[in-house]
């Protein structure tokens, strides 16, 4: 029988597993300090009275207010929000539909589907993006609303799908079967029962798609002409022509929005896992 572990030993083994513990949280920190802190400096750096926006000079809300004065943005934020609400309804209305579609029936190449759907999610975007561009051009498309719409609902809709059939794994299969019981068709049960039911999937999936097609860049450059620049173009341009101060007040607001879409998002898939 091998003896007890004395407690000098069990001291050691203890003090050893502290310290690798102390040792993953610091580096975690760091790993987080290193990703967040350009962003905090960022922000910072947009109250800065200085043009140059190298040294810190003083506080101040002028380029927040000059935003508002800039013909450029106004366009571009209204592309942006355009090409981002058209994205969100056509990839709620793929998503929801193909979940429900590969849940409800079973098809002899179903899993090949899947996978086929999940890759626009892990596809290298400048891939995507070139891929688009030759597909549009060799179609014969012009480049403009419909081939950038297009080409962030191919990357949008999978993000709503797999919320969804998430949602779709607890659902009790006796909901379509006492609507169907009671008189609904098809098509009404789904409408009444089942997308009531996947509501917070749904806008979980929508805002997740809203905010991905509003910060895309790469995608968005190789699919949209020179009418039609998005936010995130806009921005990349003025970034290469040099610092300016707006720049930051811009990106500021840009994350701040990013942050609230992503967290009401989150909030929902939480609460849809809540709610029976």
């Amino acid at each position: 029988m091998r003896p007890p572990l004395s407690p000098p030993s069990f001291r050691v083994r203890w003090s050893g597993l502290r310290l690798l513990d102390v040792g993953l949280g610091v580096w975690t920190g760091l790993v987080f300090l290193f990703l967040y802190l350009p962003i905090l400096v960022l922000v910072v750096y947009s109250f800065n009275e200085s043009r140059l926006n190298v040294v810190w000079e003083g506080f101040t809300f002028e380029w927040y207010g000059r935003l508002w004065d800039d013909t450029r943005i106004a366009r571009a934020l209204k592309n942006s929000l355009v090409v981002a609400s058209f994205t969100t309804v056509l990839s709620v209305v793929l998503g929801t539909v193909g979940a429900w579609l590969l849940h409800r029936y079973r098809y002899r190449f179903g899993s090949t589907l899947q996978t086929l759907i999940a890759v626009p999610m892990i596809m290298p975007e400048i891939v995507m993006g070139i891929s688009l561009l030759i597909l549009f051009t060799t179609a014969g498309l012009k480049l403009g609303f419909f081939t950038v719409i297009v080409a962030h609902t191919t990357f949008c809709f999978p993000f709503v799908l797999i919320a969804v059939q998430a949602r779709l794994q607890g659902m009790d299969p006796a909901l379509e079967e006492a609507a169907l019981d009671l008189g609904a068709t098809p098509l009404r049960a789904f409408l009444l029962v089942i997308v009531p039911y996947l509501r917070p999937a749904i806008l979980s999936g929508a805002l997740m798609a809203f905010t991905l097609s509003l910060d895309e860049l790469i995608v968005t450059f190789f699919t949209a002409s020179a009418q039609v620049a998005t936010l995130p173009l806009l921005v990349f341009g003025m970034a290469k022509v040099g610092l300016n101060p707006m720049l930051n007040a811009l990106s500021a607001l840009f994350i701040i929005a990013t942050v609230a879409f992503v967290l009401f998002s989150e909030h929902l898939r939480r609460l849809g896992r809540r709610t029976p």
